[in-house]
């Protein structure tokens, strides 16, 4: 794989995004992940599944260029089923985040079950002060708890930090800069303590509403 690094240890399935400076996800890109995603998907042996990225940035979103002329219906094509293979993704998902996390970026992440982020971290979706609708945040934010921030946050574009993504319920938790690996592994060794087929069952419950959109 070019742009991802994906391997399957300990039961953990880890995507490593791997187009640095700022992890922009391209056509090409997202097209491993959703082969990742498929592979973790078939495999029985594995009880998680974790995003990381490379270098100081999560992702600064979708690559703008092919949102435009003949790569776009192509671009959505593969976008969309980026999140249809992590809803059919029964087992749950934890994301660690550093550096910038915006528009199709922050769709990806804040989409995960457990989203750990670096007090580093920034959040948004700016792609309605530059006239791109955000499909999955619309859809997926307005049912979180703190769904009235979350939805203000959409509906202005606005890029907050981890703090206030954290007030605003899109994240799980905040650690400082230098202990977020720490804390994404320390989550994943507890969930892989726990029942696969348990894990499943309550993921499939949760993603109920998912399924509906």
């Amino acid at each position: 794989m070019e742009f991802i690094s994906y391997e399957v240890t300990e039961r953990i399935a880890r995507i490593v995004l791997r187009r640095p400076p700022l992890n922009v996800l391209n056509i090409a890109m997202m097209q491993e992940i959703n082969s990742a995603v498929e592979d973790a998907t078939r495999r029985g042996d594995v009880c998680a599944l974790c995003f990381l990225a490379e270098g100081k940035h999560f992702s600064a979103g979708v690559d703008v260029g092919e949102h435009m002329g003949d790569s776009a219906a192509k671009m959505i094509e593969v976008f969309d089923g980026m999140f249809r293979r992590l809803v059919e993704f029964s087992r749950p998902t934890v994301c660690a985040v550093q550096g910038n996390c915006l528009g199709g970026g922050c769709e990806l992440a804040t989409f995960c079950d457990i989203v750990i982020a670096s007090e580093n971290a920034k959040f948004g979706q700016p792609e309605v002060r530059v006239g791109v609708f955000p499909p999955v945040a619309a859809a997926w934010w307005p049912l979180l708890p703190s769904s009235k921030r979350a939805v203000e946050l959409l509906l202005t574009g606005e890029i907050v930090d981890a703090k206030s993504a954290l007030e605003a319920g899109i994240i799980n938790r905040v650690v400082p800069d230098a202990a977020l690996q720490e804390e994404a592994e320390k989550t994943l060794k507890s969930l892989a303590k726990s029942s696969a087929a348990v894990l499943a069952h309550t993921k499939r419950a949760l993603s109920v509403p998912l399924r509906q959109i």
